[in-house]
């Protein structure tokens, strides 16, 4: 009733001016209201945003309560819920610590989004191995049906060449720009710069996963039985390995410094034995990216996920990664998590190794010293899929 008769007023006021002030002044009344409701309006559609992204709001089981998850949550009616209280913690603190610094508006959704830098639809995954890949080839499988791309993946080779000569990363480049669009292609095979042979930029995505967890998951995953079976189905004429060699255990391994458990900082090594080293797959090619913990491949590493790769995963995060995948690539992941979720019991299944023995935590400390700069590049890429998250999820991504 009162804003009727200020309304009222006000008009009875504009029409019969006695003085020109006296018209301004009735203007700016009318002005100031209307731009005080339209702030209280945009005040509120903010305090909704960010109320989602509330550590509360996390854990309530909304829409995005599923994303900012873990990666061992599980499923009921298609809501995710955390398996423990505590939720994503990191994801939380740094929406904390963003808001509190008031930070906020430097996530920047469209900054963070190297998609739109590609030049052709070709996702080019180089798979880092022992973080989930098989799985996530699986997940690409099936999601290439439902969004109708082709998917492709390198065949299983003798003695597998993580770092490529410089013909041979040409050729590599050639064969994949030259797929039928929209297509994946997947391979173990360290990052490779396709514009320096004046290829087209693929879509570049990968996963990593807690350096010291994925060390010892390979140091098993090529002494389980069923890795040989494979190996031999394939390459008949290939001897087993030494039986004393199969038996050998993890754990004392490290303890009696065995040469395959002793990580030597700075040290070179090629081969199928090494995989180690999670920065070679992000630094690439060159020389400075092949010793053991390195700043140099730490740097190299960080500077091509931040400038080249659209999405760079977590294993131990999983529903993050594949919210932020359905947000930054919608053309190839859309319906990620339905999918995903809805088929978990069959994906877990995939290169699981039931022979694997728990570690010691007095030995993972004892690896952590010398994984030093592994540690801090995933780190690095976690936090970086954390802020895609909230950016994506404050902003419209365009």
């Amino acid at each position: 009733m009162q804003m009727d008769l200020f309304f009222k007023s006000s008009r009875r006021m504009m029409l019969f001016p006695k003085r020109s002030t006296e018209f301004v002044a009735v203007i700016a009344i009318v002005c100031t209201l209307f731009l005080f409701l339209h702030t209280q309006s945009l005040t509120t559609r903010l305090r909704e945003m960010e109320n989602r992204l509330q550590p509360s709001a996390l854990n309530s089981g909304n829409e995005y309560s599923g994303m900012a998850m873990t990666g061992e949550s599980v499923s009921n009616n298609n809501k995710f819920y955390p398996s423990n209280s505590n939720g994503n913690v990191e994801l939380e603190n740094l929406y904390k610590y963003y808001k509190s610094t008031g930070q906020m508006s430097t996530l920047n959704a469209l900054s963070l989004n190297n998609t739109r830098r590609s030049e052709n639809q070709i996702i080019f995954f180089n798979r880092v191995p022992k973080v989930g890949s098989q799985t996530f080839m699986e997940l690409l499988r099936r999601l290439s049906i439902r969004n109708n791309f082709r998917f492709h993946r390198d065949a299983i080779q003798r003695v597998e060449t993580i770092r490529l000569a410089p013909y041979q990363q040409e050729e590599l480049a050639e064969m994949v720009s030259e797929l039928e669009t929209p297509s994946v292609y997947v391979k173990h095979v360290v990052y490779t710069n396709f514009t320096k042979f004046n290829y087209p930029t693929p879509i570049y995505v990968n996963l990593v996963r807690d350096p010291i967890e994925r060390v010892i998951s390979w140091f098993y995953y090529i002494r389980a039985p069923w890795y040989y079976v494979e190996r031999k189905q394939a390459f008949p004429d290939l001897p087993l390995p030494d039986s004393h060699w199969l038996r050998k255990d993890f754990e004392t391994c490290v303890l009696r410094g065995d040469p395959e458990c002793t990580y030597t900082q700075g040290e070179s090594h090629e081969g199928i034995g090494d995989h180690r080293r999670q920065t070679l797959f992000f630094c690439g090619h060159g020389d400075e990216c092949t010793p053991f913990n390195t700043k140099a491949a730490l740097e190299k590493a960080k500077y091509n996920v931040e400038t080249q790769y659209s999405v760079v995963g977590v294993l131990e995060d999983l529903n993050t990664t594949l919210a932020v995948l359905e947000k930054y690539v919608p053309r190839f992941f859309a319906g990620a998590t339905e999918i995903y979720y809805n088929e978990i019991k069959n994906f877990n299944k995939i290169n699981k190794n039931n022979f694997k023995p728990p570690v010691s935590e007095e030995v993972k400390n004892l690896l952590r010293a010398n994984f030093s700069r592994e540690i801090e590049f995933y780190k690095f890429c976690k936090q970086r899929l954390h802020r895609q998250f909230l950016a994506a999820n404050l902003l419209d991504l365009k």
